[in-house]
C-alpha cells in the first residue's frame, strides 16, 4: 500500500510538471499560413527570428519565454502584447520575406506592420520586458495648454492632433500612427476645451518642422483613414535624406535597399542642400528602391579610403549596392538634367555592376573606337569602378549570433 501510495504522489506530481510546462509559456509559433493574420490582430508582437543550429538561439528560448510570462502578468490580452517566434530554416521564406541576416533576431511589430528598429538591448528577461513596457506606454504628450506650443523643440519634427474627443475613431487613428513613427517625430494633442481655438471645421492635425521660422503644414486628408494619415505622416518625419551615423548604420542596412550617399563636410550645408533638392526632383519616384543618404567625410575617412577618397575629395556620391560601390563622376554634374536619376537607373538596370565586370556597354563606347583591341587596354567604367563595398562591416560592428 505504502508502495501505491508512493507512486500515486509521483504520477500526481508528473502530471502538474507536465501541466506546468504546457501553460509556462504561449509563445506562438508563426507559419507562412498564419503569420499575417496573427500579427494583424496584436498591438505589440515581439517575434524571436531564430535557427535550432545556433547555440545563441538555444540560450534565448528561455529568456524569452521568461520574459513572456512576466509580461502576460501585466497585459493578459494577447491582443495588447504577442511573444512569438520562426524557426528560420524551417520557413526560410519568411526569414527572406523580412531580411533576417543573423540569428536569433528580435523584431517588433505593431498591428502587423514591422518597425524599422529591432530589439538591440540585452538578452535578459527583465531588459526584454522594460522594452515592452516601453512600447506600450503612451507616445502622445497631451498638451494642457496652447501656450506650451511656443516652448517647442525646435530641433525635432512635430506632429500635433487638435481633437474635441480622445474616445474618437480620429484620435484612435492619430494613436496608430503615434506608436509607429514615434521615434522620428514628437506627438502631442490637444482635446475639449483647450483645442477648440485650432478647430476651426472640426478635428486637424498639423506638422511643425525643424528650425525656427518654418511654416507649419496641415494635413488635408481624412483622419479617420490610417493608411492616408499614416503615409502623410511618415512623409513629414522620415526626411527624404537621412544622416547615415556609427549608430544607425546597421539600422538602415537591415532595411534592405541600396544606399545613394552624398559625403560631405559637416560644415557643408551647400553640398547638402544641393543633392536635396536634386533627389527631390529627379528620384522621388524611386523612393523606396534606394536609400538616399548623407555621410560626415570627416568622421567617414576610413569608409572613403575603402572608395579610394579621402575628406579633401568631398563632396563625393557613391552607390552602395550591397556587392560593388559606385562613384557618381562629378559632383558638379549634379547641375545636368536628368544625371543622377540615370546614376540611379543603371543600378536598377544591372548597367553598373556589367560595366564593373565587364568595361562600358558596347554602346557606350565612342564613335572611332569600334574595332580595337579592348583586351589589351582595360576600358573604364562609365561611372568609376570601385572595390566590394566593405566599408560597412568595417565601421558597424555586427551583432551576428551575439546575445
Amino acid at each position: 500500500m505504502r508502495n501505491l501510495a508512493f507512486q500515486a504522489q509521483r504520477f500526481l506530481l508528473l502530471l502538474a510538471t507536465l501541466d506546468f510546462t504546457a501553460t509556462r509559456s504561449e509563445i506562438v509559433n508563426l507559419e507562412s499560413g498564419n503569420i499575417d493574420e496573427i500579427l494583424s490582430h496584436a498591438d505589440i508582437a515581439l517575434v524571436n527570428f531564430y535557427a535550432d543550429w545556433c547555440r545563441f538561439s538555444q540560450m534565448l528560448h528561455p529568456i524569452f519565454e521568461e520574459a513572456s510570462n512576466l509580461i502576460k502578468e501585466e497585459f493578459p490580452n494577447k491582443n495588447q502584447v504577442l511573444f512569438a517566434r520562426v524557426d528560420c530554416d524551417q520557413h526560410s521564406d519568411i526569414a527572406q520575406r523580412y531580411r533576417i541576416s543573423k540569428y536569433p533576431t528580435l523584431k517588433l511589430f505593431r498591428n502587423g506592420m514591422m518597425m524599422k528598429r529591432e530589439y538591440r538591448g540585452q538578452r535578459s528577461m527583465s531588459a526584454i520586458a522594460d522594452f515592452i513596457r516601453q512600447q506600450k506606454s503612451d507616445p502622445i504628450k497631451e498638451i494642457g495648454d496652447l501656450e506650451e506650443l511656443k516652448t517647442l523643440d525646435h530641433s525635432k519634427r512635430s506632429i500635433i492632433g487638435f481633437f474635441e474627443h480622445k474616445d474618437s475613431d480620429n484620435y484612435r487613428t492619430f494613436e496608430r500612427v503615434a506608436n509607429i513613427l514615434h521615434d522620428d517625430c514628437v506627438f502631442r494633442a490637444a482635446f475639449g476645451s483647450v483645442s477648440k481655438p485650432e478647430r476651426f471645421s472640426g478635428d486637424n492635425v498639423i506638422y511643425k518642422p525643424m528650425g525656427e521660422n518654418a511654416p507649419d503644414m496641415v494635413y488635408l486628408g481624412s483622419l479617420t483613414n490610417f493608411d492616408l494619415t499614416y503615409a502623410w505622416t511618415q512623409d513629414k518625419c522620415v526626411p527624404l535624406v537621412r544622416e547615415i551615423t556609427f549608430e544607425n548604420g546597421e539600422e538602415l542596412t537591415e532595411e534592405g535597399l541600396p544606399f545613394l550617399i552624398l559625403f560631405h563636410m559637416k560644415d557643408d550645408t551647400a553640398s547638402l542642400e544641393k543633392f536635396q533638392q536634386e533627389v527631390a526632383r529627379q528620384l522621388i519616384g524611386e523612393k523606396g528602391t534606394i536609400n538616399f543618404l548623407h555621410a560626415d567625410c570627416d568622421k567617414f575617412r576610413h569608409p572613403l579610403l575603402h572608395i579610394q577618397k579621402t575628406p579633401e575629395d568631398c563632396p563625393v556620391i557613391a552607390i552602395d549596392s550591397f556587392r560593388h560601390m559606385y562613384v557618381f563622376p562629378e559632383f558638379s554634374d549634379l547641375s545636368i538634367p536628368g544625371k543622377l536619376k540615370q546614376f540611379v537607373l543603371d543600378l536598377h538596370s544591372g548597367k553598373l555592376h556589367r560595366e564593373f565586370h565587364h568595361g562600358p556597354d558596347p554602346t557606350d563606347v565612342a564613335p572611332g573606337q569600334e574595332g580595337e583591341d579592348l583586351a589589351s587596354s582595360p576600358p573604364e567604367s562609365s561611372f568609376q569602378k570601385l572595390a566590394p563595398s566593405e566599408y560597412r562591416y568595417t565601421i558597424l560592428k555586427r551583432e551576428k549570433d551575439e546575445l
